[in-house]
């Protein structure tokens, strides 16, 4: 199959979800050419085609639509074909060339599926694979199904209709979806996020002491969707019943000076410490060094820190936002609680330092076992492999 994968950029060195969604296309002996806004000097998995861009400059701009035409001459029976559907659609005429110059790319491309990453990625560019001869594959992810919509009702109403297949990392936000407008009738395949558990191991499957100062942990871009805030809130009830503890975010993002003024205002400057971005072995290192892993989003399509977090035998707590509770099982591999809820965060902390040793152990070893099992990259791969085949 010959795969066009539409992102806004090449995945970086942590998105491993699209990178080993490459490598095992490839290496089962799909060509996958990756469409992007931007290029970045470090990939080098596939070839990379850049979309065309709008400059400020207006003369730069015109040379470059210009240039741009003339480079599609060859490739006219599918830019009449684009024309004519985006017209039949009732789209104005300069809308429909301000598309065919955008989207350039995909005019010199023959492939077979076009796959856009992000629902928010098609916006625009609903009918351009019919218009190549291409079937249409889409990615759900929890910004672009769950909040995108919210801000831009009916946005994906023209895309629902050119659908041959969606891929969805989990049930809720296939759910999420129906409620959008998606078509019950339209084929899925479930493929959740995976990791390489070789990767996340830790010297000894024996749980942490919890005996001296509990060691917190949370690994995400500081967002308001991931609900630090929340978090933040909850741990002061936990101060108030005098148990010592550390919390370490992980992250950095718009939300730093948020964060840090409610750090000091709820009087936690002494228990959290905001460690920024950091390379994955020290993420490693400091999972290694925790006991209790918290990700109390208010918004989560699925999380790999949570994967990861739970391969390194950490005991989770996450929200029930989105596609947490199929991350982690509740009572099973760690606590699932309901989202924007503080008190109930600090009860679930408090339960999971009631426990015994014993019990804590088997919450562990079943988290680890889970993500060995049913999350690991080689059965993701071979899933992938198989969802180009529409009777799958």
């Amino acid at each position: 199959m010959r795969i066009g994968l539409v992102l806004s950029k090449p995945p970086a060195y942590s998105e491993t979800f699209f990178k080993s969604k490459i490598q095992g296309l490839t290496e089962n002996g799909h060509q996958v050419t990756l469409f992007c806004q931007e290029r970045t000097a470090d990939f080098d998995l596939c070839p990379v085609k850049i979309l065309s861009k709008v400059y400020k400059n207006q003369l730069v701009q015109a040379i470059q639509i210009c240039l741009g035409f003339i480079s599609l001459l060859p490739y006219l029976s599918r830019v009449k074909r684009f024309y004519k559907i985006e017209k039949d659609q009732g789209t104005e005429s300069a809308t429909i060339f301000k598309r065919i110059y955008l989207n350039a790319a995909f005019f010199k491309s023959k492939l077979d599926w076009v796959h856009f990453g992000f629902a928010t990625m098609a916006l625009g560019r609903e009918l351009i694979p019919k218009a190549i001869d291409a079937q249409c594959a889409l990615s759900f992810r929890g910004f672009d199904i769950a909040i995108y919509p919210i801000k831009y009702p009916n946005c994906y109403d023209r895309l629902w209709s050119h659908i041959n297949k969606v891929h969805t990392i989990s049930d809720d936000l296939l759910n999420i979806a129906y409620g959008l407008g998606l078509p019950k009738e339209t084929a899925y395949q479930k493929i959740t996020p995976a990791i390489d558990v070789s990767n996340f191991k830790k010297a000894s499957n024996e749980i942490n002491d919890f005996s001296d100062k509990l060691q917190l942990l949370t690994v995400a871009r500081l967002h308001w969707k991931k609900g630090l805030i929340d978090t933040l809130e909850g741990l002061v009830h936990l101060k108030k019943q005098n148990i010592k503890f550390q919390y370490t975010i992980i992250g950095a993002g718009d939300q730093l000076e948020e964060i840090r003024f409610a750090v000091d205002q709820l009087d936690l400057s002494e228990q959290v410490h905001l460690f920024g971005k950091q390379p994955h072995d020290q993420v490693k290192s400091l999972m290694s060094k925790s006991h209790i892993y918290i990700q109390y989003s208010i918004s989560e399509g699925f999380c790999n820190a949570v994967l990861e977090a739970q391969a390194m035998g950490l005991l989770c707590v996450v929200s029930d936002a989105e596609g947490l509770p199929e991350n982690v099982e509740h009572e099973v591999s760690g606590l699932v609680i309901p989202k924007r809820n503080p008190k109930a965060l600090s009860e679930a902390l408090l339960k999971l330092l009631q426990m015994n040793t014993e019990q804590r152990q088997i919450m562990s070893d079943n988290a680890i076992e889970r993500v060995r099992s049913k999350f690991n990259l080689e059965d993701q791969k071979a899933a992938f492999n198989s969802f180009y085949q529409l009777n799958k």
